[in-house]
């Protein structure tokens, strides 16, 4: 496949809508993109407009599984008059890609599905089975790797590469990801007679002051850096003159292995517990959702092996790093089966969810030829 052509893929990939929603779309192009090219695959409905796809490629016999994974989903606009090019537009200008997704992470999915055709008649020279796993909702909660792994699709795996922004850079490690949502229940009254009603809202900023040192003695992980920790979202109150009788806020942690997520949860609810001794406090936890930190070793050799494809790819020295989001490995790890994880893909960290997201086509393309050196070599 020439350039021209996968760059097109990535165009058509970004004009599809996904926000939040609406992946059953990207499922159909890429499925059909598959059936042309004699690849079988399987759509498996979340619900109505939304599937995750699987497809295979490889030596059907071998208990070897490398596994190409993306989600399909993106994140939302914004206003698109704050754009300088409609987000859906694919535009190309000078040497970059605008669009919403280019970046996170359409043009990883992109590299994906061209690495998966290009070996597709080919497979002869794959020992093995190489798999392509989209999933739903990434963005928000992971609902689609969280049920392919409860399926058992990560079961068989030997290893298993992210293709989120990295701007070619090999991401070995990442935070995990815990919201969660605070709710408040007072009584209402009268602004004038506060003494007969319970301040919702009050109540609530208690948390807010508890939770701001609540995680003061977490040690700092050498990989990670330190337990990142915010309130994020706060809602209260109807009208001015009414004393509120509810209130709820949403916060939003980034778990270390050294204080992971259980700890978390545990440090909040003692938080709430302690706070609902005080008189007329009446605080309700709720976990959201829970994604575990991710650590492969740096001398592994899924790592060692992707860097060396990497420098050649693009004549340097690719660098190790961590970031402190969280992907869809956090769920594909819940598997009893363990096997490494890497996040490797085009487009800049710093890009992801921005306005005006972009991604460099020349990195685009060489990304891509790592993949499918990457593929080619570990199922060798």
């Amino acid at each position: 496949m020439d350039e021209h052509e996968k760059i097109q893929i990535l165009q058509h990939l970004i004009q599809i809508n996904s926000v939040n929603g609406n992946e059953a779309a990207v499922a159909d192009y890429i499925q059909q993109l598959f059936t042309a090219h004699g690849i079988t695959a399987k759509q498996v409905p979340y619900t109505s407009g939304r599937s995750n796809l699987i497809a295979e490629i490889g030596d059907s016999t071998s208990d070897k599984v490398f596994s190409l994974a993306g989600h399909l989903d993106t994140v939302a606009t914004g206003d698109p008059a704050d754009w300088q090019f409609d987000p859906f537009a694919a535009h190309i200008e000078g040497n970059r890609l605008y669009g919403r997704g280019s970046a996170d992470m359409k043009s990883g999915l992109a590299g994906m599905v061209i690495t998966l055709i290009n070996l597709a008649d080919h497979q002869d020279r794959l020992k093995g089975r190489l798999r392509f796993i989209g999933t739903v909702g990434e963005e928000n909660g992971a609902m689609g790797s969280r049920m392919l792994t409860e399926q058992g699709l990560a079961d068989d795996l030997s290893a298993m590469v992210i293709g989120e922004p990295t701007g070619g850079n090999i991401v070995y490690a990442h935070n995990g990801s815990l919201n969660y949502h605070v709710y408040s229940q007072g009584k209402g009254a009268h602004s004038s007679m506060p003494e007969k009603g319970i301040n919702a809202v009050t109540n609530l900023a208690k948390y807010i002051t508890a939770e701001a040192t609540a995680f003061d003695d977490v040690p700092v992980s050498p990989e990670l850096g330190p337990l990142v920790h915010s309130v994020t979202v706060f809602n209260g109150g109807d009208q001015v003159n009414s004393i509120p009788a509810k209130a709820e806020l949403q916060g939003n942690i980034r778990p270390i292995p050294e204080f992971d997520n259980a700890a978390v949860i545990q440090r909040l609810t003692d938080v709430v517990d302690r706070l609902n001794e005080e008189p007329d406090q009446h605080l309700t936890l709720h976990i959201d959702y829970s994604f575990k930190p991710i650590i492969s070793q740096q001398d592994s050799p899924l790592v060692q092996l992707t860097k060396r494809i990497a420098d050649q790819e693009f004549s340097r020295d690719t660098q190790l790093q961590v970031i402190h989001g969280a992907t869809d490995a956090s769920e594909f790890t819940k598997s009893a089966n363990p096997f490494p994880v890497i996040v490797y893909g085009a487009g800049e960290w710093s890009e992801a969810h921005a306005t005006d997201e972009y991604v460099d086509l020349d990195q685009f393309i060489h990304v891509q030829h790592v993949y499918q050196q990457l593929a080619q070599d570990f199922l060798a």
